[in-house]
């Protein structure tokens, strides 16, 4: 590289770190850290954020994004960073407790307070458009995007979940082998304190901890489920989960559900042999075969060709088209 070359590139990066942090080299922006005081416990939690230079003075869209399930607030997740800035929105990666392997993680209502907390961290600072506060999480984040979404429907304009588990009695019974619990099995009891039917009181923390129980409440929430039809053969988390959760959704807005049928040739064949015409649609961002995509008011779910995987652009796309009106500030978490 000429000299020249090598002082143009210099230049650059220092007026992109001025701009907001950017890192030339891949394209992510460099995170700032921060910190929230639970509104519920009094801990503090850290978490990661950046923003754009104009977020100080113009209305800005907000992403909360969820680190998955065997993570905290350092996990790496820098494709959803970079997509977000790009866009130019505020971005807000918390920790809601770490890993999930402990009572005030997998989200309690200590995580999900924690979820409301970083959401006022950002209104506090800089000018969140009220109509734009988006959330979305893949995996662990998934299951806990929809659970916010069931718990706290008015908090959010849209929600984004990829392939996260909605009922964890029965992920417990899934990762179960020969009466053993597994990986994920041994943690879910980490932090509820034991296994499906071991207590009313805990079977009744297992309830307020999967979204499947609580999505009727979401209304007219903009929801998106994504799931690679792969996932429980390959991945982690079987494709019912996914299903079963916009059946909720769909249910209370009086649509029409997915039937059994369906669901068990998805999870069996990996197809449908009697699509609809909009399991046919075509997503040009997500970059995957749709096998099957249903609508319910403004909320949808997709399954596609692939594994326990995520797509930014297709969640960025859609929630982009997404205004919905939130409460002045984050209430305390039920």
């Amino acid at each position: 590289m000429s000299e020249l070359r090598i002082r143009i590139f210099l230049l650059a990066a220092t007026m992109a770190a001025a701009a907001g942090g950017c890192c030339l080299a891949d394209d992510v922006p460099t995170t700032q850290t921060g910190e929230t005081i639970s509104a519920l416990d009094g801990e503090r939690q850290p978490l990661l954020h950046w923003s754009p230079e104009t977020a100080a003075s113009e209305l800005t869209p907000l992403l909360v994004f969820l680190h998955s399930w065997s993570s905290d607030y350092q996990q790496d997740n820098s494709k959803w960073l970079k997509a977000c800035a790009e866009r130019n929105w505020i971005w807000m990666h918390p920790n809601f407790r770490g890993v999930n392997q402990s009572p005030k993680a997998c989200g309690s209502r200590y995580a999900r307070q924690d979820v409301l907390d970083s959401i006022a961290f950002a209104r506090q600072r800089w000018k969140v458009d009220p109509q734009r506060i988006y959330l979305a999480g893949v995996s662990g984040g998934g299951h806990m995007a929809l659970l916010m979404a069931g718990h706290h429907p008015k908090e959010f304009s849209a929600v984004s979940a990829w392939v996260g588990p909605t009922d964890l009695a029965e992920w417990h019974r899934f990762h179960t082998k020969g009466g053993e619990p597994q990986k994920y099995a041994v943690m879910i009891e980490k932090s509820l304190g034991g296994a499906p039917g071991t207590s009313v009181g805990i079977d009744a923390d297992y309830r307020d901890r999967s979204s499947v129980f609580h999505l009727q409440r979401v209304a007219d929430l903009p929801v998106s489920i994504w799931a690679g039809v792969e996932d429980g053969h390959s991945g982690s988390v079987p494709i019912r989960h996914s299903l079963t959760a916009f059946n909720a959704i769909a249910a209370a807005h009086g649509n029409p559900l997915i039937s059994e049928a369906e669901m068990s040739e998805l999870s069996t064949l990996k197809r449908l042999t009697s699509p609809l015409t909009s399991d046919q649609a075509r997503d040009q961002t997500l970059g995957k075969s749709i096998l099957l995509r249903r609508d319910s008011g403004e909320s949808m779910i997709t399954i596609f060709d692939g594994g326990h995987e995520s797509h930014p652009d297709a969640a960025f796309e859609w929630l982009s088209t997404k205004r919905h009106a939130v409460t002045d500030a984050p209430g305390k978490s039920n």
